[in-house]
C-alpha cells in the first residue's frame, strides 16, 4: 500500500522559504563605473557634491534683472558673454548678459530669456520681447542633488541611467557584490548537444539539449559566474559525483530534468544522500517538479527537464533567488492588468502560467499548445498570464500579465 501524496505546496510559500535562505553572499568588488551596468550596488551611494553645482541656465538667451524689464520692449546693453564652464562676473544694474545653456547664473541676475524673445540690436544691445519673471529658466544650485544625500541605494541593480547618476557625483568607480559562482548541469540519457549529431543522424528517442542554452545565457544576465559541467548520464552515481564536484567552489548548483519521481530521476535522492532537501514539487503549471535544497555549502536548485517548466520556474523562482543572493530586496517581477482576447474554460488546480503576446488592440491573444515541452510559446510570447488555482478565463476579462522583459531582465 503507498502512503498518500504530500500536498503540493503553494508558489507564494515556497517562493518565501526559497528567499529565506538567500543570504547575502559575503564580498564585494569595485567596479569601474563604465562596467557596472546590471550589476547590484554594494553600498549606499552618497554624493559629495551638489547637483547643478552653481545656479544655471536652462536656456540659450540673455541673463538679466527683472527689475530692469518690467514691460516687453526694454533696450539692455550687453556687458558679457558666458558660455558653459565659464564663470562671468557679477551683473552690472541695467545690463544683460549673453549666456548659454548650463552656463552659472551670474551674480545679480534673477532670470534668463530665451533667445527667441529676444532680439540684438547694433553693437552690444539686446531688445528683450518678453516680461521675465524672477527665477525664469534658472536651474536652481542643488535642485537636482544635494551634497550629503544617497542618490543610489545599497540593493539596487545598476541600469544604464543609475550609471550616468553615478558619474554626476564624480563617482569613477562603483563597489558591487560579487558574482554568484554557479555550477550548471543538465540530466537525462536522451540529450545530445547541437553540433555533436546532426539532426539526419539523431538516434531514435535522442534530443537537443537546449535547456543548457537558454539557462546559461540567463545566468549571465543576472551577474552570475556560470561553471557549465554539461550533461550527466542518467546514473545515481554520475549524479552523485556531480553534485560533489558542483558544491565544491560554488554558491549554487543549478539542475535540469531528474527532479521528478520516475526510476530514471536521480536527483532527489542524490541530494538527500549528499545533503539536504527542503522545498519538493510546487503547485505549478508548468513547473511542478521544482525542487531546492543543499550539498556542503552549496544551494542546490532543481528545475524540470520540460523546456518551458524550466524556463518558467528559472522566472519566477530562480531569478528573485539569484537577485536576493546579490542584495537585492525587491525581487518581485512587476505585473500589469490586461485585457485577456481569449478563453480558458477550464482552469487547474495549479496556479497556472499562460504564454500570452499582445495584440494590435492592446489585449492579450493565447499561444494554441500550452504543453510546457513547447518552447515556440515563449519565443512567440511576450510574457504570461498568472493564472489562480480554479481559474477560468473568458474573453474581456482582466488578467494579470507578467512581460518577459520584466521577468528575465
Amino acid at each position: 500500500m503507498t502512503s498518500p501524496r504530500s500536498p503540493l505546496m503553494p508558489l507564494d510559500d515556497a517562493l518565501a522559504r526559497l528567499l529565506a535562505q538567500a543570504g547575502l553572499l559575503q564580498g564585494f568588488e569595485t567596479l569601474s563605473t563604465f562596467e557596472a551596468d546590471g550589476r547590484v550596488l554594494a553600498h549606499d551611494l552618497v554624493s559629495a557634491v551638489q547637483v547643478p553645482p552653481l545656479d544655471n541656465s536652462a536656456m540659450d538667451g540673455y541673463a538679466l534683472r527683472c527689475a530692469d524689464v518690467p514691460q516687453p520692449g526694454v533696450l539692455l546693453p550687453v556687458s558679457q558673454r558666458i558660455p558653459a564652464g565659464h564663470v562671468g562676473t557679477p551683473l552690472q544694474p541695467g545690463t544683460a548678459a549673453r549666456i548659454f545653456t548650463g552656463a552659472p547664473v551670474p551674480e545679480g541676475a534673477d532670470a534668463v530669456v530665451m533667445q527667441e524673445e529676444c532680439a540684438a540690436e547694433g553693437e552690444g544691445h539686446v531688445r528683450v520681447q518678453a516680461t521675465p519673471r524672477r527665477g525664469q529658466n534658472i536651474r536652481l544650485a542643488g535642485e537636482n542633488i544635494t551634497r550629503g544625500s544617497v542618490v543610489l541605494e545599497g540593493g539596487m541593480r545598476l541600469n544604464p541611467a543609475a550609471l550616468g547618476m553615478a558619474a554626476s557625483i564624480g563617482a569613477a568607480q562603483l563597489a558591487v557584490a560579487r558574482r554568484p559562482r554557479v555550477a550548471l548541469f543538465s540530466t537525462g540519457d536522451e540529450l545530445v548537444m547541437p553540433g555533436d549529431v546532426a539532426p539526419e543522424d539523431m538516434p531514435p528517442g535522442a534530443i537537443y539539449n537546449s535547456n543548457r542554452f537558454f539557462l546559461r545565457a540567463l545566468l549571465q544576465r543576472m551577474g552570475c559566474e556560470v561553471t557549465d559541467m554539461g550533461i550527466v548520464p542518467d546514473r545515481l552515481e554520475a549524479t552523485q559525483d556531480a553534485l560533489r564536484t558542483a558544491s565544491q567552489g560554488h554558491d549554487v548548483i543549478l539542475t535540469s530534468g531528474g527532479v521528478s519521481v520516475g526510476e530514471e530521476d536521480h536527483l532527489k535522492p542524490a541530494v538527500q544522500a549528499l545533503g539536504q532537501l527542503d522545498l519538493w514539487q510546487i503547485a505549478i503549471k508548468p513547473g511542478k517538479p521544482f525542487a531546492y535544497g543543499r550539498v556542503g555549502q552549496a544551494h542546490f536548485l532543481g528545475l524540470p527537464g520540460n523546456p518551458v517548466a524550466s524556463f518558467v520556474t528559472f522566472a519566477i523562482l530562480v531569478r528573485p533567488f539569484l537577485l536576493r543572493l546579490q542584495g537585492v530586496r525587491d525581487v518581485a517581477p512587476r505585473f500589469i492588468m490586461a485585457r485577456a482576447d481569449f478563453d480558458w474554460p477550464k482552469g487547474d488546480k495549479r496556479r497556472e502560467f499562460l504564454r500570452v503576446r499582445y495584440n494590435a488592440a492592446g489585449a492579450l491573444d493565447l499561444f494554441s499548445n500550452q504543453s510546457s515541452g513547447v518552447l515556440t510559446s515563449t519565443v512567440w510570447g511576450d510574457g504570461v498570464v498568472d493564472n489562480p488555482p480554479g481559474q477560468t478565463i473568458a474573453r474581456g476579462d482582466t488578467v494579470r500579465f507578467h512581460s518577459f522583459a520584466e521577468m528575465l531582465s
